[in-house]
C-alpha cells in the first residue's frame, strides 16, 4: 500500500470508527471530512517542529489533529512546552567535555541515549507500518520502545519487527482471563516490562468536530489483537457496545496486586503527577513511575510534567526509577528533565510526527536530532555522562 492509498483508507466512508476514552474505541456516526491540510513540507527538517509541519502536509487534517491537539482548550498541552522553556540552563565554563556519553540504563537495560519512545495509540493510522517502523527505528538507535496496546499491530507483530528492548503498555480488559492471556503473550514475545496507564478520560474538541475515525476493519483487528472474540458479522452498534463494555475504566490500586499475581515482569505506572500517588506506587513495590499528563491529551488544566517532576522525585527518594514525558521538543528539554531527577524521558508526539512524515526514517531522524541536541547541551554544561547532569545547571526553577 502506497501513501496515497493509505490516506484514502484513513478517510474511508461507511463502517469507520473513532478513538475515544482511554484509547478505547467507539464507532463514529459519520465519515471524517477529507480536508487536505495545505501545509508546506520542509525538505531538510532540522527541528521537531519541522517534522510536525511535514506530518501536517502528509496527513488528512482529522488524523493530524488527533496527533497534535490537546484536551479542552489546550492549556496543559501548551504548559508542557512553555514551562520547559521557562527553566533556564546556566552552564559552567571550561569543563573540558567534547564528546559526552549519552548511554544510560532503565530497569537494568542499557540504552544508547536517555530518550525512549512512549507508547502512542493509533500508530498505524499515521503510517501503514506504524509500530513496526517505530520498532525498527528504535532498534537502529539503540533505545527502548513503549508499545501501546492500541497501536493497531499485535504484541507479536511488533516484537517480530525488530530486536531491542520493549515495554508493553496495557489498558485493562474487564475480563481478567483476557488480560491474563495478554500478559502471558507479552512475556512470551520478550517484552521487558508492563506499563499500566491508570488515569482515564480524553476530551478533544477537534476529534469530535472531525468525527475522527479509522476503518471498521481496524477496530476488529485491534480487538482480536487484544484477545477478544469478535465476529465479522456484528453490526456497528454491536461492535460499539462490545467495545464500550470490555475495558476496565474504574480501576483501583488493587490492579497492581492482580498484575503481580500473574507476572514477574517489572511494573511501571504511567500518569503520576502527585507526590502522594508516587509514594503509594513505591509502597506497592512498583518498579517505575512515568510523570505524565499524556501530553495534555487527557484532562485540560492539569499542571505541566516538568513542574511536578521534582515533587515526585522527592517523594520517591530513590526507591524506584522515575521517567518523564510530555512537552519534550529539544535536547535542552531532555537535559532539564534529567537535571530534575528523571532517569530518562519518553517522547510521543515528536516521533509520531516523524513517523507520519517519513516512516522509519522519520522516527530515526527525530531520535538523531534529539540525541545530537542533548549531546550539545551536555557538552556545553561539561557533562561527560548523563550521571553528571544535576540541578547545578538550572536556574529560574
Amino acid at each position: 500500500m502506497n501513501r496515497r492509498e493509505f490516506a484514502q483508507m484513513l478517510t474511508a466512508g461507511a463502517g469507520s470508527l473513532g478513538l475515544a476514552g482511554p484509547e478505547g474505541i467507539a464507532l463514529a456516526e459519520n465519515e471524517p471530512p477529507v480536508r487536505p491540510s495545505g501545509a508546506a513540507s520542509i525538505a531538510n527538517p532540522v527541528t521537531v517542529d519541522d517534522f510536525r509541519r511535514n506530518a501536517h502536509a502528509m496527513l488528512p487534517e482529522a488524523t493530524y489533529d488527533y496527533i497534535a491537539d490537546g484536551s479542552g482548550d489546550g492549556h496543559t498541552l501548551r504548559a508542557n512546552v512553555d514551562d520547559l522553556q521557562r527553566v533556564n540552563v546556566l552552564p559552567p565554563l571550561l569543563r573540558g567535555v567534547a564528546e559526552p556519553d549519552l548511554s544510560t540504563t532503565v530497569l537494568g537495560t542499557k540504552i544508547s541515549l536517555p530518550i525512549m519512545l512512549a507508547p502512542v495509540a493509533g500508530l498505524r493510522m499515521f503510517h501503514p507500518d506504524g509500530a513496526l517502523a517505530t520498532a525498527r527505528a528504535a532498534h537502529v538507535m539503540g533505545t527502548l520502545q513503549g508499545v501501546s496496546s492500541s497501536a493497531f499491530h499485535s504484541v507479536e507483530e511488533v516484537a517480530a519487527a525488530a530486536a531491542g528492548p520493549k515495554w508493553f503498555q496495557m489498558y485493562m480488559p474487564q475480563d481478567r482471563r483476557v488480560a491474563r492471556r495478554l500478559v502471558e503473550r507479552v512475556e512470551t514475545a520478550g517484552y521487558e516490562a508492563i506499563i499500566l496507564t491508570v488515569d482515564q478520560g480524553e476530551w478533544k474538541d477537534n476529534d469530535r468536530r472531525n468525527n475522527f475515525s479509522v476503518p471498521r476493519a481496524t477496530l476488529i483487528k485491534h480487538l482480536r489483537d487484544i484477545g477478544f472474540d469478535v465476529s465479522d458479522n456484528w453490526s456497528d452498534d454491536e461492535l460499539q457496545q462490545f467495545n464500550a463494555q470490555e475495558w476496565d475504566l474504574a480501576m483501583t490500586w488493587d490492579v497492581f496486586a492482580w498484575l503481580r499475581s500473574v507476572t514477574k515482569l517489572p511494573l511501571i505506572i504511567k500518569g503520576v503527577l502527585r507526590p502522594d500517588d508516587a509514594r503509594t506506587a513505591v509502597e506497592l513495590g512498583l518498579d517505575g513511575i512515568v510523570v505524565s499528563n499524556h501530553g495534555g491529551r487527557r484532562l485540560d488544566g492539569m499542571p505541566s510534567t516538568i513542574k511536578m517532576l521534582p515533587g515526585v522525585v522527592g517523594a520517591v527518594n530513590g526507591r524506584c526509577e522515575v521517567y518523564m514525558d510530555s512537552g519534550i521538543r529539544r535536547g535542552t528539554d531532555v537535559l532539564k528533565a534529567l537535571a530534575l531527577g528523571a532517569k530518562a524521558v519518553l517522547i510521543g508526539r515528536a516521533y509520531a510526527w516523524g513517523l507520519a512524515a517519513n516512516g522509519e526514517q522519520g522516527v530515526k531522524g527525530v531520535l538523531e536530532l534529539l540525541r545530537d541536541e542533548t549531546a550539545n547541551a551536555m557538552a556545553s554544561c561539561g557533562c561527560a555522562g548523563v550521571t553528571d547532569i544535576n540541578r547545578e545547571f538550572l536556574t529560574d526553577l
